[in-house]
């Protein structure tokens, strides 16, 4: 059983969907990792088709693309961070970060009054 603890999740909306959120940060960062759109969705269990909609959603929402892309051909394509996108995915990481550090006095206070026997899963 883990420790309790306050889980912050921060969403950056732009009119009806979610610009930037705790997965497409993931996806972005298996992105810099693989230099692939594919192979970051396997690491995280996602379909290709999942992952390429959320870095769709991600290039259209922000003033240019976070993702580009290069075709495959014999030495395959591949997918790398713009500069704006590894911006954003450290301003979104320093972000929660900060926000994690503003709500720590008050989770403490949560915390300390929490039931922990009988507690559901």
């Amino acid at each position: 059983m883990s420790e309790p603890h306050l889980g912050l999740t921060l969403r950056l909306h732009v009119g009806g969907a979610i610009a930037l959120g705790p997965g497409k940060a993931d996806l972005l960062t298996g992105i810099a990792a693989t230099g692939s759109i594919s192979a970051a969705a396997r690491t995280m269990g996602l379909s290709y088709r999942r992952a390429w909609r959320l870095v769709e959603t991600m290039n259209r929402a922000f003033s240019s693309p976070l993702v580009t892309t290069s075709k495959g051909g014999p030495g395959g394509g591949g997918a790398v961070l713009t500069a704006l996108g590894s911006t954003i995915l450290d301003d979104y990481r320093a972000t929660v970060a900060a926000a994690g550090a503003a709500a720590a006095p008050g989770a403490a206070a949560l915390l300390a009054h929490l039931r922990l026997a009988g507690v559901m899963p």
